[in-house]
């Protein structure tokens, strides 16, 4: 069905008047007539009641099969306005979704402070965040189901565009009664608290021991970096953590860092940024990517 000649009809009806439909179309009442007709014919079907010269009664009387397409154009023009409505409002953004993923220490320590301005800025919009680990997030994200995301690990997905977001320095943490320095030695026969696979944590801490030539002689698997910063503290064992996660346990004397051996180099991870190569950014996006400049965290109490 063609709506261009539908809307020519609705205009007639809603009008009652060809020169008044006319008008409001900005066309020429010949072409409205011309319209009417054709659309009639497309149909095989009689819209307006005619007299014996086939000319429209006064006041534009519908056949039975005119009532009938009038209301599906009333309704088909009614949803085409609403969508326009719609997407304007997206657009504007006085209405709308954002849906993001972090994992676990992105969500609690570096986003809260740019969520809460992005909403203090767009009150209309309505946003989600969804929290897992790398593997987790890449998933949602692939699947649709979130805009971004923010991870702690690499991702090899050739489907997703890694942007490095920040570096994050990693801490070497320990009970506070444990020795400030450990050797290497003591290292590998400790206890080791590690993030689950799939978690950028673990990935970095595994870096961490590979690079030092260290094996731990036992490791437990935890799927929170801040339970494992609490069972450091009871004297679990050891971990590298983010400096964001341990500030207050350390702040509050419950947790130690311990010097890496030798010569060892700091660890750090890098926190990435993600989004689905080749998908638009919507309204919406744009507008929280433009308050992502500058990431902060979120201080410690």
């Amino acid at each position: 069905m063609n709506l261009h000649l539908l809307r020519s009809f609705l205009t007639v009806v809603e009008t009652q008047s060809y020169s008044r439909a006319a008008q409001a179309l900005f066309v020429s009442q010949s072409a409205v007539t011309k319209a009417v007709r054709e659309l009639e014919h497309q149909l095989d079907l009689p819209l307006l009641e005619r007299d014996a010269d086939g000319k429209s009664l006064r006041g534009i009387a519908l056949t039975e099969h005119g009532r009938a397409v009038f209301e599906h154009a009333r309704a088909i023009f009614a949803l085409a306005r609403a969508a326009s409505e719609d997407v304007r409002d997206r657009v504007e953004l006085r209405q709308g979704h954002l849906r993001l993923g972090a994992s676990t220490t992105v969500a609690a320590y570096w986003l809260p402070d740019m969520l809460a301005e992005f909403s203090r800025r767009h009150p209309a919009l309505q946003v989600g965040l969804i929290v897992g680990n790398t593997d987790e997030i890449s998933r949602e994200l692939v699947d649709c189901r979130i805009d971004l995301g923010y991870v702690e690990g690499e991702v090899s997905d050739a489907r997703i565009a890694a942007t490095l977001w920040r570096t994050e320095p990693l801490r070497l943490v320990a009970a506070a009664g444990a020795a400030a320095r450990m050797s290497a030695a003591t290292l590998a026969q400790a206890t080791w608290l590690l993030r689950e696979p799939g978690s950028g944590t673990r990935q970095a801490a595994q870096a961490w021991l590979q690079a030092q030539a260290l094996t731990p002689a036992r490791v437990i698997e935890i799927g929170s970096n801040e339970a494992i910063a609490r069972a450091v503290a009871a004297g679990a064992g050891l971990a590298l953590l983010p400096d964001t996660v341990v500030a207050d346990l350390l702040a509050m004397g419950r947790l130690r860092t311990v010097a890496p051996p030798g010569q060892a180099r700091a660890a750090s991870r890098p926190l990435y940024r993600l989004e689905l190569r080749n998908r638009p950014r919507a309204p919406a996006l744009r507008a929280f990517l433009a308050l992502d400049t500058q990431p902060r965290r979120r201080k410690p109490d």
